[in-house]
């Protein structure tokens, strides 16, 4: 049997974190009252949806509904982010729930009455924008958190920084953004954080179920840009070039063997992805120049190191081997870190989650090369992210419409849960801090 999943199954065997019985019930009560709220406020930023870094609207209803339930709010954080800071009625450590609120550039193609019908403009061209990965969810469920919280404020040990964020989807290149502009200017400070928690809906996960993983849970990501430089020539006359488009193909050949052959996939995956290649105007000239645009993961700082180093050594060899030169840049626009759950924090708060969705509903799963910035706080403080199930009941999970498609959809049933969730993790780590 495999030792992690093992361990995950003994956690279950540790008993529950001690969270009164009035205070489990009051919260019950208040996330039974709030659902159809979270709904309401989901389906109205479903329809609304702004992309990275210009969620004004979204950034207004948000600050607006946390003045309204007397919480301090801080807004503008990182462009467009909101902060509520929520004092309870007696000391504790200071807890930070985090929500993304930005959409994507997809037009959205399924037949839901609060469809988006959203359109701008996004790198010069027009394009439908859709909550396409479940943020407008995200943000919904923090703020019904945030309602049940606040009335449990005079029994509340310890402060709830609540950080809606922008652009976890990322920034136009060469401009901050995200978590990581959010930590730059202070997130984590005025009051220092203690703990991180957050979660992200996943469509391929039945609704009614989390899923977490101790560790590198998501990986660390890096764009990359490898230009090859050769010389031009006729077509017709091709032993007077240096052809890039030639010892291009060469390359993204000889970087498919850094995971194969330099990767130790007995203990983490690994990716390394040739996206884009660019070329060339007509059949009969071969440029001086072409351009590949990648992505590379990893689940751990070494493997990144390692693939780095490997994909600039490859590049850079097999172009000298056919006459020519490269630049490469790594990262080219973005990085995020490995999304790692501190383990020592999972195996506290693992109870927690049986407790809310039942010991049968909590699964271990295997790391994820997708990334999330998340990851940037859990940098500077402990973190625990999770995958909240949105699938509908009986669907299957490989036919199921997936994260940033046009046909995207979640079942709005698992938002309470999401709630208590959340809630939950905050009043218990309150109680043995």
């Amino acid at each position: 049997m495999n030792k992690l999943f093992f361990a995950g199954l003994c956690l279950f065997s540790i008993p529950a974190i001690s969270q009164t019985v009035p205070a489990r019930s009051k919260l019950n009560t208040a996330a039974d009252k709030i659902e159809a709220k979270v709904i309401e406020w989901r389906r109205d930023f479903h329809e609304h949806p702004e992309l990275g870094n210009n969620e004004t609207r979204t950034a207004g209803i948000i600050a607006k509904h946390l003045e309204g339930l007397g919480i301090e709010v801080k807004t503008g954080v990182a462009r467009t982010g909101v902060v509520g800071i929520l004092k309870g009625g007696k000391p504790g450590p200071v807890v930070l729930l985090r929500a993304d609120m930005d959409g994507l550039p997809v037009t959205e193609r399924n037949s839901l009455p609060f469809a988006s019908k959203v359109k701008t403009q996004y790198n010069g061209q027009e394009v439908g924008v859709m909550h396409a990965c479940g943020h407008d969810s995200h943000v919904a469920i923090l703020m019904g958190v945030a309602e049940v919280l606040s009335g449990m404020k005079a029994d509340l040990k310890g402060t709830v920084k609540f950080v809606f964020q922008p652009a976890e989807e990322g920034s136009a290149p060469g401009v901050e953004g995200g978590a990581e502009l959010m930590v730059k200017e202070g997130v984590l400070e005025n009051p220092k954080v203690d703990v991180a928690f957050g979660l992200h809906i996943w469509a391929q996960t039945e609704a009614g179920k989390i899923t977490y993983r101790p560790g590198g849970m998501m990986a660390g990501v890096n764009d990359m840009q490898i230009i090859v430089k050769g010389r031009q020539a006729h077509g017709a006359a091709p032993w007077a070039s240096v052809d890039p488009i030639v010892i291009s193909a060469q390359i993204i050949n000889n970087l498919q063997t850094i995971v194969s052959r330099n990767l130790n996939v007995t203990e983490n995956a690994g990716v390394v992805t040739i996206g884009s290649l660019h070329a060339g105007v007509r059949s009969n000239i071969i440029p001086e120049r072409a351009e590949m645009l990648g992505t590379i993961r990893a689940l751990s700082v070494e493997d990144e190191k390692m693939l780095i180093d490997r994909i600039k050594t490859i590049a850079t060899k097999t172009a000298e081997a056919g006459g020519a030169t490269v630049e490469i840049k790594i990262p080219y626009s973005n990085h995020y870190p490995v999304t790692y759950n501190d383990p020592a924090l999972t195996e506290k708060m693992l109870p927690t989650l049986a407790k809310v969705a039942g010991v049968e509903n909590v699964k271990l799963i295997p790391p994820i090369t997708g990334a999330e910035d998340f990851s940037f706080f859990q940098e500077k403080v402990p973190g625990l992210f999770f995958f909240l199930g949105g699938m509908p009941k009986g669907m299957d999970p490989k036919t199921a419409p997936s994260h940033h498609t046009p046909d995207f959809m979640i079942d709005e049933s698992s938002f309470k849960l999401g709630v208590k969730a959340l809630a939950g993790l905050t009043l218990d780590y309150m109680e043995v801090k």
